[in-house]
């Protein structure tokens, strides 16, 4: 647990604080002053007397007794001593390490870091870094960058992997009004990494918190506990959003069988923030907008008012909403109508409604209380008001900021103009409202946050009693053999085709004359079809005689399965283990579906069923499975208990690695698993 020390210090050490505001340690010393820090800050420098005003100490043995938190801006090979004494005689328990040259830099930084942080632990302290740009929230500016931005206890949590991309994402931020709570830079994670500060805040979080937290990611180290605590803040009404670095690879890691040619490890992190309820976006200026859209509210439905003096952005911004899923409709009722009539000559209130470029204050006035108050088909508000340069919007933005504030109903406000009234838009965000200056890149924030958001939740906390091992699997490695793999589906219930492999041609025939037609498959090379391994719907035993001699004859061939043929629907259903995040369940139509159009979905095991359900709903193909043009259509629900059963399988089977049913065929009686491979480890 992060000590209170490193987020409410009382007391305050800079080791390494100087007069230099272009070092570290000065930068560091001027940011504490600069934004009033209450408590007592020592400084300690051999080489100066005093520091900006501050008596400085030789040594860090010579600190008063008892210092709450030492940030640290020397150089690597000091550390380690600094922290033996602050720990030992000075009763300090909160450290911020700025300084790089730990497991940043090789075997024996990592070593050092390994100490140190083991040094702080045994005295119960808390670490954040090493190699980071520090920390900041509503008690102190602990950071040698800058800008330090506008904070508020109402604005957003941030945190970063990176420091500069912290440092980018604040400046981005300000441009649009979007202020800050704490922004947490974590550096080499030594200790306190992304995961360990999203469960501090939800272990804090209370009706008074900030609802909106920003995450950039490199590298997903625990992506359970992130789970977990993303969850539980989600069922607080908060919103995470997140940028998840390095989502393309030089070389996808090669797999033996269809899954693992179709997951990777940003399919394991989309997966997981589905589960989550993480907002995914790439990008600072996406960050910021998406925040700034979640801070004023997501609209309850999709029916959207745009209000614009200038009729080019509302056109623009109409279309970006319509294509991504909203409506901009067109509004008839009595009190726009009626509205008309107080606008200037020439205006429209089609939706968007536009009041010309001459449009006053009292004209948005009208026409936000109209819409707020009397248009019930009405979901959200998006206002585009800039400036020709012609005269000053003070009092246009005056309205804007008292309908934000006065109703529930969310008003967005898009500023465009931002060297005409650069002056009105910075009044504009010091009433704490951000707004954005771009409409197309606004809709777009909207869009997306507005899709992902309603993305239903899984329940962590469902349980399956099937959950258990049936079957050892003791002994075995890789590829399991058909026989284990019928054996354990069966006994999971599986709706497994009847099937038999055989060497002997004669005895194959007996078992396929109960069962004509049938299928015969190669048994021995990995990928059936691609060495012609496959024959269908052999019915006489003369062919079937031909057939079997031939598939024998294919090098590899170790034995002929034999099947009763069924046809149905091709459904998939595919498991890929990812080191750290457990099992992706990936499913969706087959054939060309899965192996051309990529039309499926991944979920993270396990699952329950109304969250597999949600993401069947939400494939390209969802119209085919349910029937189109008098077709009949597939079980969805018994689609989604197959998934779900599969899910309980890999539960119970850690082990497994891998796993293909495809094809899955589906007709009006169930489903038929005619193909599976099952791979452990």
């Amino acid at each position: 647990m992060i000590h209170q020390k490193l987020i409410q210090p009382e007391s305050i050490v800079v080791i390494g604080g100087s007069d230099n505001p272009h070092s570290p340690g000065g930068k560091i010393l001027e940011n504490l002053l600069k934004h009033d820090f209450t408590g007592p800050i020592y400084v300690v420098n051999p080489k100066k007397e005093q520091v900006k005003g501050l008596p400085t100490y030789k040594n860090v043995s010579e600190l008063p007794d008892h210092i709450d938190l030492a940030i640290i801006a020397i150089a690597a090979k000091y550390v380690e001593d600094t922290i033996k004494i602050l720990t030992e005689q000075k009763h300090t328990k909160g450290f911020i390490i700025i300084s790089a040259g730990f497991s940043d830099t090789g075997e024996a930084g990592k070593q050092l870091e390994k100490r140190i942080l083991a040094q702080i632990e045994k005295h119960g302290g808390s670490l954040l870094g090493p190699n980071n740009i520090g920390l900041i929230n509503q008690h102190y500016a602990g950071v040698f960058t800058t800008p330090v931005p506008s904070l508020s206890p109402e604005g957003v949590d941030l945190i970063s992997g990176s420091g500069a991309t912290a440092v980018f994402i604040m400046e981005t931020a300000m441009i649009i009004g979007l202020q800050f709570n704490s922004v947490w830079s974590v550096g080499n994670s030594a200790q306190i990494g992304i995961e360990e500060v999203l469960e501090y805040l939800d272990k804090q979080h209370d009706d008074q918190s900030p609802k909106i937290k920003l995450l950039y990611i490199e590298s997903i180290q625990k992506p359970q506990k992130l789970l977990k605590h993303a969850c539980s803040l989600r069922e607080k009404g908060c919103y995470i959003v997140a940028i998840k670095a390095g989502s393309s690879t030089a070389g996808s890691r090669a797999a033996s069988s269809h899954t693992g040619a179709l997951a990777s490890s940003d399919a394991a992190v989309d997966a997981l923030f589905e589960k989550a309820g993480i907002i995914r976006i790439y990008g600072r200026r996406e960050m910021v907008d998406t925040a700034a859209v979640l801070f004023h509210g997501l609209p309850k439905g999709k029916n959207i008012a745009v209000v614009t003096h200038a009729g080019g952005p509302g056109v623009m911004l109409t279309d970006v909403l319509e294509k991504n899923g909203l409506s901009v409709p067109q509004l008839n009722s009595k009190a726009v109508q009626a509205l008309k009539e107080r606008l200037l000559p020439g205006a429209s209130i089609a939706n968007p409604i536009d009041f010309l470029a001459t449009g006053t204050a009292e004209h948005l006035d009208d026409i936000l209380t109209t819409l707020t108050d009397e248009v019930k088909e009405i979901d959200a508000v998006a206002v585009i008001f800039g400036s020709p340069g012609l005269f000053q919007v003070y009092e246009v933005y005056d309205v804007l900021a008292k309908h934000i504030k006065r109703h529930k109903l969310p008003i967005y406000p898009i500023l465009p103009s931002v060297v005409n009234v650069a002056d009105e838009i910075a009044y504009f965000h010091q009433k704490g409202l951000p707004g954005f200056s771009d409409e197309v890149l606004f809709g777009k924030a909207l869009t997306n946050a507005y899709r992902q958001a309603n993305i239903q939740l899984a329940n962590l906390d469902d349980a399956h009693s099937e959950r258990k091992a049936l079957i050892k699997l003791d002994g075995y490695q890789g590829y399991l053999p058909n026989e284990i793999i019928y054996e354990l589906l069966q006994a999971y219930d599986f709706p497994v085709v009847t099937q038999a492999e055989f060497t002997d041609v004669t005895k194959a025939l007996e078992f396929a004359e109960k069962h004509f037609p049938v299928v015969m498959k190669i048994v021995g090379p990995l990928h059936k079809s691609d060495v012609g391994g496959v024959r269908l719907g052999i019915e006489t035993p003369e062919a079937f005689k031909i057939q079997f001699e031939e598939l024998m004859q294919i090098e590899g061939a170790q034995a002929v399965m034999i099947q009763a043929h069924k046809q149905g629907q091709e459904l998939f259903i595919g498991v890929k283990k990812e080191a750290g995040f457990g099992h992706l369940i990936l499913f969706g139509m087959g054939g060309i579906f899965i192996e051309v159009l990529k039309d499926f979905k991944t979920v993270l095991a396990p699952v329950d069923k109304s969250f597999v359900l949600s993401k069947i709903q939400s494939l390209q193909s969802y119209p085919i499975l349910k029937g189109i043009r008098g077709k009949q259509g597939i079980d969805i629900d018994g689609f989604a208990d197959l998934i779900v059963k599969v899910s309980d399988l890999v539960m119970a089977y850690l082990e497994i690695t891998e796993m293909d049913l495809n094809p899955v065929l589906a007709d009006e009686n169930g489903f038929y698993l005619v193909d599976a491979r099952l791979k452990v480890r």
